[in-house]
């Protein structure tokens, strides 16, 4: 187990898989727990990473992020190859997986734990000796799956145990194929649940209500890692204000501006922060 930078307490702990993105102009660093853990920093916390990954992929952009990574032979790769059909996405290499025994014992009870698989890679479930105020879900990695040449395919999972046992759980309307009646059911085994549509914005759950907040009109320039940036935005905000409605409208408003720009430079900025904050409380 490698420490990057002294482990010192954290407000935020996202746990997952760093993506080693092959990309036109060269590889990128990706995945929930790169987009999560700068928005966070964005947003004024204390961030802290668990992780697996290779020598090869570098943790540049994360300078400063107290994170924990469990070597692997390889980081989890992906390639997305886009054709008239739409896009395909190729798995290289599959990180090793995460075991919650290398989660520092006092990073154990932090504020928020995000729990972000990208490809199966932990358990969705904190074992014992585990108490955030808030634990937060993205599962599109455990709504994935690959075959032996390594295409990704949508994967069956609904883990109710899982999902009743999160504070509050962000997912996609692509992660499930658009599949509104498996939604629904989700929906009814989750305390705060958020389907993310792109462009058009979120439908928030919550008490057996439904409400869409829609994202500002941008020029899409690149989308990866908005659905991540909204997340960590919600978390944030939901901690905060113990207000659903409210956090969904402010991270929808702040994840519309990460697509204008390329990767990791859709990270929030103050202005942007600030500016959504302004906008939410009008």
């Amino acid at each position: 187990m490698l420490s990057l930078v002294p482990l010192e307490p954290v407000d935020y702990l996202v746990i997952g898989h760093a993506a080693h993105d092959l990309t036109p102009s060269g590889p990128r660093l990706g995945g929930t727990i790169a987009y999560a853990a700068l928005t966070a920093r964005a947003l004024g916390l204390r961030v802290g990473i668990v992780t697996s990954a290779g020598a090869e992929t570098s943790f540049a952009a994360l300078e400063g992020i107290p994170t924990v990574v469990i070597p692997s032979e390889h980081s989890t790769t992906f390639e997305n190859i886009y054709e008239a059909e739409g896009r395909k996405q190729i798995l290289h290499y599959r990180a090793t997986p995460i075991d919650y025994s290398h989660v520092p014992n006092h990073w154990r009870h932090t504020n928020i734990i995000h729990l972000g698989p990208i490809i199966n890679e932990l358990t969705p479930i904190l074992p014992n000796g585990f108490a955030p105020d808030l634990l937060g879900l993205t599962p599109q990695g455990l709504l994935r799956g690959w075959d032996e040449s390594g295409h990704v395919h949508p994967a069956q999972w609904e883990d109710t145990s899982a999902l009743e046992a999160a504070g509050a759980v962000v997912l996609s309307l692509e992660d499930v194929g658009g599949d509104m009646e498996r939604i629904e059911h989700m929906a009814q085994h989750t305390r705060v649940l958020v389907i993310t549509e792109g462009a058009a914005g979120c439908v928030l759950y919550w008490h057996g209500d439904r409400r869409r907040f829609h994202a500002h009109d941008f020029e899409e320039v690149d989308a990866t890692g908005a659905g991540d940036i909204f997340a960590a935005a919600f978390f944030i905000r939901l901690f905060t204000t113990r207000d659903p409605w409210e956090s969904a409208r402010f991270a929808t408003l702040l994840a519309s501006h990460s697509v204008t720009r390329v990767g990791l430079d859709g990270i929030p900025t103050k202005q942007e922060i600030e500016s959504c904050l302004v906008e939410v409380l009008l």
